[in-house]
């Protein structure tokens, strides 16, 4: 069934229909073919589904989430797994860079940036937030565009608080930030000093935003230019939505790409592995404490 139509009948959906787990299929499939062809058809099959949850996830970061979840199993080391992805096609693109979204030129009072030099050392430390737009296709030729704000974990990268509207009014920042707030009522950190950091847009500086910043009792942060860096965790962020998880999908409603955005991150909250936690996903980080390692190096923690 697989085989004549992969797209209908998938290796998880097969699996959990004939109660048995994808390891068992593969440890069976692997007996019967050629020990290494099968296990390459099992790492480019298990690339293809991740990919149609983030299209841009890069291969590096697609071994990680396989070699976990096969841990028990025979899986492809990295070169060789990356290696099937270039033979069958599966190897990203260079990715195209954003616009700018922010309107910084309001009468709104501003403040400091408190986070630059600052490592976190624990969850709900510092939050960053940000607004990028999504295109919505409502015709499929032309577009209009709806705009993202997520509010970001800076120590677990743990996407908090997100919402989607069809301008860039307030109201939606502040939907997203409410989400983070009610997020944080549940957890052992509510009486921890907490940061929020942003640009110097006119919905992060408006009165509605900054009062509910004070009444819980939060530290207000701004950039202090217009320079990228000053955010950059929130670019990045905005980067691995657009262009990763993301990338290649088309929406023709503001609810149909709200479906969607559901999903991936939920994703990438519980899924996806990141470089600068040590290849944890951000739902595992968020149960740690103290300096993580890195699989890259940081010249600002170096620095610090």
């Amino acid at each position: 069934m697989h085989a004549k139509d992969r797209k209908r009948y998938k290796i998880q959906f097969l699996c959990d229909r004939f109660g048995v787990s994808k390891q068992a299929y593969y440890k069976r499939d692997a007996s019967t073919l050629h020990a290494d062809k099968a296990r390459e058809e099992m790492a480019v099959t298990y690339a293809l589904e991740a990919r149609e949850k983030a299209p841009g996830m890069g291969g590096k970061k697609l071994w990680h989430m396989y070699k976990k979840e096969f841990a028990e199993g025979t899986p492809l080391g990295r070169d060789r797994f990356l290696d099937a992805l270039d033979k069958y096609g599966l190897k990203l693109r260079q990715r195209k860079r954003k616009p700018r979204t922010t309107n910084s030129n309001h009468g709104f009072p501003l403040y400091v940036n408190l986070v630059k030099d600052i490592i976190p050392e624990r969850p709900n430390q510092i939050w960053v937030s940000d607004i990028t737009y999504i295109p919505i296709h409502y015709d499929g030729v032309h577009y209009k565009f709806s705009y993202l704000s997520v509010i970001l974990d800076s120590y677990s990268k743990e996407i908090v608080g997100w919402s989607l509207g069809d301008s860039l009014d307030t109201r939606y920042p502040i939907e997203a930030l409410n989400q983070a707030l009610k997020r944080l009522e549940s957890s052992d950190e509510v009486d921890k000093k907490l940061i929020h950091h942003s640009d110097r847009g006119c919905q992060y500086a408006s009165h509605q935003y900054v009062s509910i910043l004070k009444k819980n009792d939060i530290d207000i942060s701004m950039t202090e230019t217009p320079d990228p860096k000053d955010n950059a965790q929130a670019e990045r962020i905005n980067n691995t939505i657009k262009n990763e998880l993301l990338k290649g999908k088309r929406f023709k409603t503001i609810d149909e790409a709200k479906t969607e955005l559901a999903s991936v991150i939920e994703f990438y909250n519980t899924k996806r592995p990141h470089m600068s936690l040590n290849f944890m996903t951000p739902l595992e980080a968020s149960k740690c404490e103290g300096k993580i390692p890195k699989r890259w190096k940081s010249y600002r923690e170096e620095q610090g």
